[in-house]
């Protein structure tokens, strides 16, 4: 059973459209490694448990001069790391700039964690205590704020 040849043709268009990107996008990434590897930020960034290549270049170019930011806390603050709550004496009183932050170090950190917990036996351990008295969202905000954000930061 063969293919009409306008699907054959669309499938070898779309074949050499993706090798194209591919090219490019190795291009790309071999540039940008040029150029953050020397940094020394860059070689701790890639001791974190989940932290790889291509999340430290991200981390690394989205925080920019980590100088900027008073404390570890702030720095979680923008890396969208913990929660936006108002409280009260001790009632919560509503949510705000909940999209405040950089949303690309969010991600980062969440896929670093993600990825610690899935190839890092300490991290495998901790999220399995935290699994039995948490909902996962909560476990990976946890681990994702006291894990590669600390780490990065200070």
């Amino acid at each position: 059973m063969g293919l009409p040849a306008d699907v054959g043709l669309a499938i070898h268009a779309n074949v050499a459209v993706i090798a194209t990107l591919s090219a490019q996008i190795e291009l790309l990434e071999k540039r940008l490694q040029e150029k953050v590897k020397p940094r020394a930020d860059y070689a701790l960034l890639t001791t974190v448990p989940g932290i790889g290549q291509i999340l430290a270049s991200v981390i690394l170019l989205e925080t920019g001069p980590i100088e900027r930011f008073a404390s570890a806390g702030n720095f979680a603050s923008y890396a969208r790391c913990v929660d936006s709550q108002h409280l009260s004496n001790g009632k919560k009183k509503g949510e705000g700039n909940t999209k405040n932050g950089n949303k690309y170090l969010s991600w980062a950190f969440v896929l670093a964690a993600n990825f610690a917990m899935r190839f890092c036996d300490e991290a495998k351990r901790f999220y399995e205590r935290k699994k039995a008295g948490t909902n996962r969202s909560s476990r990976v905000r946890h681990w994702r704020t006291s894990s590669p954000a600390r780490v990065s930061t200070f």
